[in-house]
């Protein structure tokens, strides 16, 4: 259990009277400002507000997190349009080694790998409207996803280059990886699309971890069919808790980041769980929010 949080602000711009709510807040729920100061990131600003001790002798580990669950509901339910509060566990913060953990479609990168497929064989409309469903929480991963790939039956091995040629990152998340890295952290990816994707995409970022489902090829052509296991939101929580052991880390320092209902459990799962432009009902739950197209926000919460 953290004994010290930092709340960070932030958004295209920060208004005086933004930061002014903020500090309210705060000091409405008990929270004294040891230190603040104003950085400047790529596309956005950030107002780091450090707090002071927050565990007062005899706080249970439930008392406090039923805590800082009602400081984060106030600031979220205080913040002006464009800026958002994090509030962030110095065990994040400040370890010397970190895991960080994010969603690939519509997360590491800006499309649903499956909707591009989709197009090639004619079923976009009806693949994207599954995933929508299936995002928001309202169908079962799994089977949705064996639903979506089915449509894609019968066509070539060829069509994944070419969707693999389409694929745009976010923005921010080649540098998110690369500082992430450089400063010795540990970055992974955990999908629930396709590892023929991914794979190549890993490499090239040079993650340490990565896992996706795999798509089963029979003579150079798509079966509609998946190999193994279904890669969904408990298998994601699975491979957090497994990687950053691997790698000697304590899941006090890790954050994951995901868009849709396939990422809850992940989220759940690490010290800081952010939900990346998604859905209502994982912003809803989730510890943090970027609610701007950036992924360099990510390296402002974690103090890269």
């Amino acid at each position: 259990m953290p004994s010290t949080l930092t709340a960070v602000s932030y958004g295209q711009t920060l208004s005086p009277a933004a930061l002014d709510k903020v500090r309210t807040v705060l000091a409405d729920h008990g929270y004294r400002i040891a230190s603040e100061r104003v950085e400047n990131h790529p596309g956005f600003d950030a107002a780091i507000l450090e707090l002071g001790s927050l565990n007062p002798s005899g706080t249970s580990e439930a008392q406090y997190a039923a805590r800082l669950t009602r400081l984060r509901t106030a600031l979220a339910d205080a913040a002006e349009d464009g800026v958002s509060t994090a509030v962030v566990p110095d065990s994040l913060r400040q370890a010397g080694r970190k895991f960080i953990i994010m969603d690939v479609d519509s997360t590491l990168i800006q499309q649903e790998v499956i909707e591009l497929l989709a197009a090639h064989a004619g079923t976009e409309a009806e693949v994207a409207k599954v995933t929508e469903a299936a995002m928001r929480g309202e169908l079962d991963f799994a089977e949705s996803l064996h639903h979506r790939v089915a449509t894609l039956a019968g066509l070539p091995e060829s069509v994944l280059a070419e969707v693999g040629a389409k694929i745009k990152m976010s923005v921010g998340a080649e540098r998110l990886v690369t500082e992430a890295k450089a400063a010795g952290h540990v970055v992974c990816a955990v999908s629930g699309g396709f590892s023929q994707i991914l794979a190549p995409l890993a490499e090239r970022l040079g993650l340490d971890h990565a896992l996706a489902n795999d798509l089963e090829i029979i003579d150079g052509v798509l079966t509609g069919k998946v190999s193994g296991a279904v890669v969904d939101r408990a298998a994601k929580a699975v491979q957090l808790r497994a990687w950053s052991a691997e790698a000697g880390i304590s899941e006090t320092a890790t954050m994951a980041l995901g868009d849709g209902a396939n990422d809850l459990d992940m989220m759940a799962a690490a010290a800081l769980g952010v939900a990346f432009n998604a859905k209502p009902a994982v912003r809803a739950v989730a510890d943090a929010q970027i609610n701007i197209p950036n992924l360099d926000v990510a390296l402002a919460l974690a103090n890269i």
